[in-house]
């Protein structure tokens, strides 16, 4: 595991998962959004956003967190990546999700999000959560099928497996750790 994709809804968890492997591995993280979006939630043209995603998806190791498919850097990461994590959680869970990460954090920039983007309420980010799994969940079912036997893919359908496979991994990493400084 160097290069993994944590994808999913928004309020699904993805970045906290993210950060959580990042801490257990020590391999980078990397934000999608503060890749795409510019300080007053101001979008990055293509171009721009095509070769920073790129930049980042060439480097050795990390852990990206979001989705973005539709464009040639989705390609470039689907290829380059090893594993692939999935939040396919329900929606009332995603809801509740950004209702608490709103709660939370609102009027303040979150560690994942791009300088002078702060928690806001956003009726059309609401509807996008609400709609993900019609309108969204198909085009990451698509954006699977193109990945390699050689590649790992692992569904998340409940926080609580997420938690136990960050525990197991971390369990697996500690043995790693200590068999090798007894030898």
């Amino acid at each position: 595991m160097q290069r993994v994709l944590v994808m999913g809804s928004s309020g699904s968890g993805k970045s906290t998962f993210a950060r959580r492997l990042s801490g257990i591995t020590g391999i980078p993280t990397v934000s999608i959004d503060a890749l795409f979006w510019k300080p007053g939630w101001v979008e990055s043209n293509r171009d721009e956003f095509q070769r920073r995603m790129t930049e980042a998806a060439r480097e050795p190791r990390w852990i990206m967190d979001g989705n973005y498919t539709r464009n040639g850097a989705g390609e470039l990461r689907r290829q380059l990546s090893d594993t692939i994590i999935w939040f396919d959680l329900p929606r009332s869970t995603c809801m509740l999700g950004i209702f608490r990460r709103i709660a939370g954090s609102y009027g303040r920039v979150r560690a994942e999000m791009a300088e002078g983007c702060p928690e806001k309420i956003d009726l059309e980010f609401f509807r996008y959560v609400w709609t993900y799994r019609q309108q969204q969940r198909p085009k990451l079912i698509e954006y699977f099928q193109g990945l390699r036997p050689d590649q790992s893919l692992v569904c998340f359908t409940h926080r609580a497996q997420a938690d136990d496979y960050l525990k197991g991994l971390a369990l697996t990493l500690n043995r790693a750790r200590n068999l090798t400084s007894i030898h």
